[in-house]
């Protein structure tokens, strides 16, 4: 098949989604929106079908391991069905008489999803129940190693759908390996695109001429100050960092662990069952071996990556990660980057303020925007971060994957897209989530005046400057 005909398969598809959401719209209600959001959460819930999405996952992709994709898929569909169990996303959503405003919620209509490889199940699902809830249809673009399992859950999708007669047209994928080519026509054809993945992928949204959500690069650092609980904030990291093998964005890259506890923290790190290494020369070698980051460590799990990088015989029999000592930052330093693996740089600060600063030049490199974590006992410097460093999110005293995406033990919309705001180059400062997903018309009515004097507006400004 050659280019053309690519581009005329995405059209076609594209157009027979456009066909069905219309139908879909002219006849919801609120009833029939919230149906076909279970019925694509319950495709990928249901206890089978999770197991083998997972397992076809890491069969297809190489990344991650069964166990906790088969918890990512369940936990982060059960939160999001939570989040929007009573989310009012069709006809009047406010009606306010003080303003004279009613506003109602309208689709946006087709959706173009490009999802990333790590996720092949739980993302495409996340944005696909988003979507109907909302009155949308949905096309998606996975990327080549994710193909498989992304049919897999449509098409499990498509039997609930017939259990309760919803179209089938209203979830499709692009066919095939994807291509570029095929890519960018579904941006540039379809109502909204919502980005997870490569920031190459990113780009290209944010400039096909296709309203975006589209996120930033992740590359998160967690602060450990003198005042935390030692043994906690280890065993936090330690199960985050390591939670499907380092695949999710909000995986803990960076350590900055203060001067007065650094020695204690390390106790607590082994005992958790990260490894702390202090030749960073040997580890950039093998885990960099041709510049760019080797596949035999990506997401694998602990045994291959330490195998992978000469490390087996040199830890500890219960190491989970690495934590390699550093002190560079900056593209000749790639440990301060992103490394997805089960690998982490370690940083000594003088105190919080040198960590801080340590963390606000990590980020300036890579990550800007997306999320830090602090374990402290100190409320006020959670407040320090969040108004000193570019980021959206100070996630405090828990483990970092788990909760930046949303959790059931905080307030965050569960979501497998973290929003990176200015900082990040993204149009959103928040996790994708269903509102994202709606627009809305709103009836203006006309109101009693409420016009101010201009000295009502003015006195406090001319007593400091005059008129």
């Amino acid at each position: 098949m050659n280019v053309l005909d690519d581009l005329a398969e995405v059209e076609a598809i594209v157009a027979s989604a456009r066909a069905a959401q219309l139908r879909f719209e002219a006849n919801g209600s609120q009833v029939r929106y919230d149906r076909a959001a279970q019925a694509a959460a319950w495709a990928i819930m249901e206890p089978s079908r999770n197991t083998h999405l997972a397992e076809l996952a890491v069969q297809t992709t190489g990344l991650g391991n069964v166990p906790d994709k088969i918890t990512k898929n369940h936990r982060k569909t059960l939160g999001l069905m939570r989040d929007i169990s009573t989310a009012i996303t069709h006809g009047v959503i406010r009606d306010n008489a003080e303003t004279g405003i009613t506003e109602i919620a309208r689709p946006i209509g087709v959706i173009g999803a490009v999802v990333p490889s790590t996720n092949p199940a739980a993302t495409p699902a996340n944005n696909i129940i988003n979507a109907l809830k909302c009155g949308n249809a949905i096309v998606l673009s996975p990327s080549p190693k994710g193909v498989a399992a992304c049919a897999v859950l449509i098409g499990y999708i498509h039997t609930e759908f017939g259990k309760i007669g919803e179209d089938r047209d209203l979830v499709q994928m692009v066919q095939g390996k994807g291509s570029k080519e095929k890519t960018q026509r579904l941006l540039e054809i379809s109502d909204l695109i919502v980005v997870t993945g490569s920031q190459n992928n990113v780009k290209r949204a944010y400039t096909s001429g296709t309203p975006a959500l589209a996120v930033g690069a992740g590359n998160v650092t967690v602060i450990v100050d003198e005042t935390c609980n030692l043994d906690a904030a280890a065993e936090k990291i330690t199960a985050s960092k390591t939670f499907d093998n380092a695949t999710s964005c909000s995986s803990e890259n960076s350590m900055v662990v203060v001067d007065a506890i650094y020695d204690d923290f390390m106790i607590a790190l082994a005992k958790a069952g990260g490894a702390r290494v202090t030749d960073e020369a040997a580890i950039i070698a093998k885990l960099w071996p041709d510049g760019h980051l080797n596949r035999s460590v990506i997401a694998q799990d602990a045994d291959k990556m330490l195998q992978a990088l000469g490390m087996e015989n040199d830890v500890p029999p219960n190491t989970k990660f690495l934590a390699i000592e550093t002190k560079g930052i900056g593209p000749d330093h790639p440990l301060s980057g992103e490394k997805l693996s089960r690998v982490a740089a370690l940083y000594r600060a003088r105190d919080f303020d040198d960590a801080l600063e340590v963390t606000k030049e990590i980020m300036a490199y890579q990550g800007a925007g997306h999320s830090i974590g602090l374990h402290s006992n100190n409320s006020d410097r959670a407040l320090q971060l969040g108004m000193q460093i570019p980021t959206c999110r100070v996630i405090v005293n828990q483990a970092h994957t788990f909760a930046t995406g949303g959790s059931f033990t905080n307030g965050m919309p569960f979501s497998l897209s973290m929003g990176c705001g200015s900082w990040g180059g993204n149009s959103i400062d928040d996790n994708v989530h269903w509102k994202h997903f709606m627009q809305t018309t709103k009836i203006i009515r006309e109101i009693p005046p409420r016009e101010p004097k201009v000295e009502d507006i003015f006195s406090d400004y001319w007593g400091v400057a005059g008129k």
